[in-house]
């Protein structure tokens, strides 16, 4: 049985009005910390993706969407937030409490401080400085839900069967169905790789100043050894993005034909 953290948390959520990853178990999003607002989300190519600005702080907001507590396992360009460690989903994590919430500051230092995340560039990021720069622009959160032991079943009772004289035919049907459904599907053809346009210096998460996070350990058995469910925010600059489509520059106000149409004014007294 792991230990996890089990975070302390701040009642804030009136001020954010856009989940940016809505899961089956838990929601992800992004949070600018200047002015406590979820950040804007963009889909692209089934991937999320948000848009940051140098020296600006954000946090993670981890919400658990069911009645049970959770494991979320959380990392930032690909390192854990917690231990530093690259990132593997059976590393140590934050338990959230039935629809409980974590907001997740920076990467941990100790069990009262953490070191802010705060968007930079890649040279300065912490991935960089650890020689570790290779996943750098994506948020990552594996979740796992509790073990909980299995109830003795009661003993079966044998019932009687309408057609107890069911014989080898039923076998066979049985066995060719199987045969069927374990036929791999045959693999589709890979789509041509396309040139992605020129793009400035990519953005990274810094290891900013300390700040005050206190958490605690707790006990927590995972229902298995794989992840009930793995999210994934993007990230980069707004400039990079719109270079690769990501955001679409807004459209230019077209010429109006009357622009002076309006309803009948008053005459002047």
């Amino acid at each position: 049985m792991k230990r996890a953290l089990l975070g302390v948390l701040a009642v804030l959520a009136s001020l954010w009005v856009a989940a940016a990853h809505a899961g089956a178990l838990v929601d992800v999003a992004v949070v600018n910390r200047a002015n406590g607002q979820r950040m804007p989300t963009w889909a692209h190519h089934g991937r999320l993706y948000v848009a940051g600005t140098p020296g600006e702080k954000y946090s993670v907001l981890v919400t658990n969407r069911t009645s049970e507590r959770v494991l979320t396992v959380v990392s930032v360009d690909g390192i854990n937030v917690i231990t530093g460690e690259t990132a593997a989903p059976g590393q140590s994590g934050y338990v959230l409490d039935p629809l409980g919430s974590v907001d997740i500051n920076g990467w941990r230092k100790n069990m009262s401080e953490v070191a802010a995340f705060v968007f930079t560039a890649l040279p300065d990021s912490y991935a960089a400085r650890t020689d570790r720069p290779d996943n750098v622009g994506v948020i990552g959160v594996a979740v796992f839900r509790e073990h909980r032991p299995a109830r003795p079943r009661p003993p079966a009772i044998q019932q009687p069967s309408p057609f107890s004289g069911l014989g080898s035919r039923g076998d066979e049907a049985r066995e060719s169905a199987s045969d069927a459904a374990g036929k791999p599907a045959t693999p589709s053809a890979e789509a041509p790789m396309r040139a992605e346009p020129k793009l400035e210096e990519k953005l990274g998460t810094g290891h900013g100043e300390r700040e005050a996070s206190g958490v605690r350990w707790t006990q927590f058995k995972r229902a298995g050894e794989s992840p009930n469910e793995l999210l994934s925010v993007y990230y980069d600059s707004r400039a990079n993005l719109m270079a690769r489509g990501i955001i679409r520059t807004p459209l230019r106000a077209e010429p109006s034909p009357f622009p002076g149409f309006r309803f009948t004014p008053d005459p002047r007294s």
